[in-house]
């Protein structure tokens, strides 16, 4: 493929969302049509967390195995085409990683120049960075790592592109990496492809913008789609591609003859994922979500343009990881009659004998009430009891907890069960974000094992004034109005950040948008989703994805792996509001009943 080529398109492909996605996604990319980079993401704060257990007991891994088993079925095929391959896949051993690829490689009777990038693991720095003054201090709680007394297990900062252009234009076919910003994974290979430079603010915006879209696969194809109705199949759902130009714009698109759906609608729902202020930090710019236009461009295409980018902040974040203790978990099933009573009984019983709620550092209990009056069938009288207690001492939080729980089968409430044999628990591993001044982060990149450059970060850049979209807006529709779901007009996407959720809500109409903007309000929001409200939540309006982005602080209490909620990951929160009932005007309903 030539470099740097100022008036082609540079098509790129995901075939991984996350650590578990469909393994046939890398081959159907790659022979589906033509392509010119295959990316793969599959790093989460989670997914750091079961990379560390992973390493723990074999030190040589700490890698994503099945992406391994993705370049053995298509590495020949790519070298043979051309297609450079970019991925995260090296987790916490991206030189493991290269070593193991090399392997392959060599068992495949393939010679291709493996690269890997090293200087997103603070670990072994992070004593002496903060004895030089970083604090890692927690975004949400501003208490540094030292202060609270957390036993950081893993610390890996997110890296930018610039990495990955060096491997690049060292003539790397496979560039591995670890904790590099996801949607780095398409801005490097843009950068190197046109030759922009790191003050490009708008060229990198918007390669940043496409690699944001297509870094949790499906999900920018119909995956995780409110309107399920526009959705032609989901047998074979499409894995979304980039086609990114010189100026930074770019068309969303999937290869011929797959599943699913690309359109304004699932763009805009990916967009709107994982995100807080329409200010969208990364290592290379800040990208601003409010200023980007959408705009159909054929069946399964969407065009993105007019994407503009700021200097990024002058820190990086910090995905550490830090031991919480012990975790465990059981669910009694009530069923029938005086369901808050049962509950009280089993509650008071359970931790009298285990010598009060006082014992364990951290005790959950939660009634989840799915019973029914005059229930149809036995299912639809049950109710849930879901207890969960965490603790340093794995012992007391482990099979000494659960057992106790099963010790009341017999003599506690009528019909007691349980959803599950009782269990040991598992370690709980709690996420602290935090940010490090950039001038500490260095990329380092290796080609074929053997050092070769190292790229600092970048400070000290000119403020750049960006001012966002300003779309017209009509005035709020009036009647009639009607009482129906809200999901009937407005369509959702949620996700975690940390120990926060995020909850975006998108019309498909100006008119639309114009009755969101005025009714849903933070306290609105409060009023629908009561068990949101005692958290801190902030609001931001995007006009130009006709969106409002909620950002909830602490709901998911110290991130996926240490949450007590049956959905740490806040995948469920924007269904949850689609669901409510409320009065809205029968003119902006996408769906009728």
């Amino acid at each position: 493929m030539p470099h740097p080529t100022a008036g082609d398109k540079l098509i790129i492909a995901n075939c991984s969302g996350f650590f578990g996605d469909r393994l046939s996604a890398a081959a159907e990319m790659v022979r589906g049509g033509p392509i010119h980079v295959l990316t793969g993401d599959y790093l989460a704060e989670l997914t750091m967390a079961i990379l560390f257990q992973k390493k723990l007991k074999a030190p040589e891994t700490g890698y994503v195995p099945t992406f391994l088993k993705q370049m053995e079925e298509v590495m020949g095929e790519c070298l043979d085409q051309g297609i450079r391959v970019v991925s995260n896949a090296g987790g916490l051993n991206p030189a493991g990683m290269a070593q193991a690829l090399a392997a392959l490689a060599q068992k495949l009777g393939l010679a291709p120049k493996i690269a890997y990038i090293e200087g997103d693991d603070l670990m072994p720095r992070l004593n002496e960075l903060q004895a030089q003054g970083e604090a890692f201090a927690h975004i949400d709680k501003g208490i540094g790592l030292a202060e609270a007394g957390a036993t950081a297990i893993s610390a890996n900062a997110y890296l930018g592109g610039w990495g990955i252009v060096e491997a690049l234009n060292r003539e790397a076919d496979i560039v591995v990496c670890g904790r590099a910003a996801d949607a780095a994974l398409v801005a490097g290979p843009a950068a190197w492809h046109f030759g922009w430079a790191p003050d490009d603010w708008d060229r990198l915006a918007g390669a940043y913008a496409a690699g944001h879209i297509i870094e949790c696969g499906a999900q920018a194809t119909g995956g995780n789609y409110s309107f399920i109705h526009e959705v032609p199949t989901y047998r074979n759902v499409g894995f979304p591609i980039a086609e990114i130009e010189a100026d930074g714009s770019f068309t969303i698109t999937k290869h011929p003859g797959t599943g699913g759906l690309v359109s304004v609608g699932t763009v805009t729902a990916q967009l709107l994922y994982e995100i807080a202020a329409p200010a969208y930090l990364t290592p290379d710019v800040t990208v601003r979500f409010d200023t980007l236009q959408l705009a159909q461009d054929g069946p399964d295409r969407v065009r993105v343009t007019g994407t503009r980018g700021q200097p990024p902040p002058e820190t990086a974040k910090v995905c550490i990881n830090t031991l919480g203790g012990h975790k465990n978990q059981m669910t009694v099933i009530l069923t029938g009659l005086d369901i808050e009573r049962k509950a009280e009984i089993v509650t008071e019983t359970l931790f009298e004998s285990l010598g009060g709620r006082d014992r364990f550092q951290t005790v959950d209990v939660q009634l989840v009430r799915s019973d029914k009056a005059d229930p149809p069938t036995n299912d639809e009288a049950f109710a849930f009891l879901r207890i969960t207690v965490m603790d340093p001492d794995a012992g007391k939080a482990g099979k000494l907890f659960s057992a106790r729980v099963v010790e009341m089968a017999l003599a506690n409430i009528p019909g007691f069960t349980l959803t599950a044999p009782p269990g040991a628990g598992s370690p709980a591993v709690v996420h602290w974000p935090a940010l490090v001044s950039n001038r500490v982060i260095q990329q380092k990149v290796f080609i074929d094992g053997a050092p070769a450059a190292v790229i600092q970060s970048g400070e000290g850049h000119v403020p750049v004034l960006v001012a966002p979209g300003a779309p017209h807006i009509p005035p709020t529709p009036g009647g009639p109005f009607i009482r129906a779901p809200l999901g009937r007009a407005f369509a959702t996407r949620a996700g975690d950040k940390g120990g926060n959720a995020n909850l975006g809500v998108w019309a498909q109409s100006p008119e639309a948008y114009a009755f969101l903007r005025s009714f849903l309000t933070t306290e609105k929001l409060r009023q629908l989703l009561p068990d949101c409200s005692p958290y801190e939540i902030e609001r931001y309006e995007l006009p130009n994805l006709l969106a409002v982005n909620f950002y909830i602080r602490g709901l998911l209490g110290e991130g996926v792996a240490a949450s007590v909620r049956s959905d740490p990951q806040a995948k469920t929160l924007g269904e949850y509001l689609r669901a409510k009932i409320v009065e809205m005007p029968e003119s902006i309903l996408v769906v009728k009943e």
